[in-house]
């Protein structure tokens, strides 16, 4: 009688997986949680010389909230397709669809905060500065974008 062995996947495959899931939405919480925090200041700073612009130079926070969304995605994704088949391809393709949103994720809410800051300020200053610094956090916040599409591009290719 003739068996056939069955080769195991090592569980360090669970590993990676998990691991992709959390730096997916650990570095993009903090970006966000940077970009608020630095944004939030810069606010704060402005609306004791012009309270009527408060709603109006919310925009940073928002977009800086935006980023923690693109880790959440990715991180559901790759939680809900962990499992008993789980082999170590998948473990590595996670952990590249969690690192290039995360860490995209970290550089943009950096980015978000140092511009939202900086022009949030200059608008209680200049308010003709609003469309340039709208602009700016566009670009930043394209670029977490970017590292969202390749994560989401990574995920469906297995």
């Amino acid at each position: 009688m003739v068996t056939a062995e069955v080769e195991e996947e090592p569980l360090y495959s669970y590993f990676l997986g998990c691991t992709g899931a959390a730096v997916a939405i650990i570095f993009t919480t903090m970006g966000a949680s940077y970009g608020t925090s630095l944004s939030g200041l810069g606010i704060a700073t402005m609306a004791v010389n012009r309270p009527d612009m408060i709603m109006k130079s919310i925009i940073p926070v928002v977009m800086a909230g935006i980023i923690a969304i693109y880790g959440l995605v990715v991180s559901v994704l790759i939680a809900g397709s962990i499992g008993d088949d789980y082999t170590m391809d998948a473990g590595y393709v996670h952990l590249g669809a969690g690192l290039s949103v995360g860490l995209p994720g970290l550089t943009a809410g950096i980015a978000i905060g140092i511009a939202g800051d900086a022009g949030v300020r200059g608008t209680a200053e200049q308010p003709r500065l609003f469309v340039g610094m709208v602009l700016i956090l566009i670009f930043a916040e394209v670029l977490a974008l970017y590292g969202l599409i390749v994560a989401i591009y990574l995920y469906t290719k297995l």
